[in-house]
């Protein structure tokens, strides 16, 4: 196994191993979900205008392949405990009554484009924590606590936005436009040579971050080894994988082991890295994946667009 360190002596995080055992609670989210709707008129509307400063119909009429699959709005009392939840799903065209992309909600209702981002609570007087997630895993993450939310390696780990506030209700009806942050940070790694044959599978597992965050702030709250596994064919050139986690802090360091697998699951080749991350920040890692020796120079993966939704983006290789 051949190792490569990437060290800054600025940033520093504790790194311990634990496997993530959050798991869904799904009977809990549609129980939730009641007096929730997208429809009927509440008396709090939630409507989300912004992901990371980037207006919300901009990003929707732009590409729903850009938009995130799910979308999450929670209410908890001011214990913690979770009294209301609606979750919305933007379903591809191919699975819409309509033949273009549709919402499906958590009360069971197909709804169009238009009610997207919008949710409505019927709420007793009092106070509420609120809280709106979008992420674009295959299922919606445990949110039965919202100091600790949990997406698990089942179901994967995507670019996730977050909203908390606390908030009273009155008499008077209340309207409240939302802007949802970035809270995860990203490692995009690329494999610049060629897939070789006999192998069929990269492993990618990593600790330092966590799969599970906290609402309230917005970081992780768990010591994770998350696990990623893309399938490969060989002869493939630049492969680019998305690899993302919530630190623990604003920055902080991940330790990865990217791995090649045959078919069979034995191992080909495998990689150690040490790599600095940050908070909304994309880290590019490019090198030739199966050559014996490192090339030792700076490179850009070719014809790269920066994406300016991110604070910034870093580059590296190996």
């Amino acid at each position: 196994m051949r190792s490569l360190k990437i060290l800054f002596a600025f940033l520093f995080i504790g790194s311990f191993v634990a496997c993530e055992k959050g798991l869904l609670d799904e009977e809990e989210e549609k129980k939730s979900s009641s007096g929730a709707s997208t429809t009927i008129k509440g008396n709090l509307e939630l409507n989300i205008i912004q992901l990371e400063k980037v207006s919300f119909q901009t990003i929707t009429k732009a590409s729903t392949e850009e938009f995130p699959t799910h979308l999450c709005f929670a209410i908890y009392d001011m214990s913690g405990t979770r009294i209301k939840q609606l979750n919305q799903q933007l379903l591809p065209a191919s699975l819409a009554l309509s033949g273009s992309p549709a919402v499906y909600g958590s009360d069971a209702n197909l709804g169009s484009m238009a009610d997207l981002g919008h949710a409505s609570f019927n709420l007793e007087k009092g106070t509420y924590q609120i809280v709106a997630l979008a992420h674009s895993s295959t299922k919606n993450p445990t949110m039965t606590n919202l100091a600790k939310v949990q997406f698990n390696n089942s179901i994967g780990y995507t670019d996730t936005y977050l909203y908390y506030t606390a908030l009273t209700v009155t008499d008077e009806p209340l309207s409240l436009d939302l802007t949802l942050d970035r809270i995860c940070a990203l490692c995009r790694f690329v494999i610049s040579d060629s897939i070789p044959d006999g192998v069929s599978q990269v492993k990618f597992q990593y600790k330092g971050g966590s799969g599970h965050f906290s609402a309230l702030t917005g970081l992780g709250v768990t010591n994770s080894t998350q696990v990623v596994t893309r399938q490969v064919q060989p002869g493939q050139q630049y492969l680019v994988f998305d690899l993302y986690t919530f630190l623990h802090q604003q920055e902080g360091l991940i330790e990865l082991t990217a791995t090649a697998l045959t078919a069979s699951g034995e191992e080909y080749c495998a990689w150690e890295f040490t790599i600095p991350m940050r908070k909304n920040q994309i880290t590019w890692l490019t090198g030739n994946f199966f050559s014996k020796e490192s090339s030792g120079q700076w490179r850009v993966f070719p014809n790269i667009a920066l994406d300016k939704t991110w604070a910034r983006e870093v580059f590296f290789t190996y």
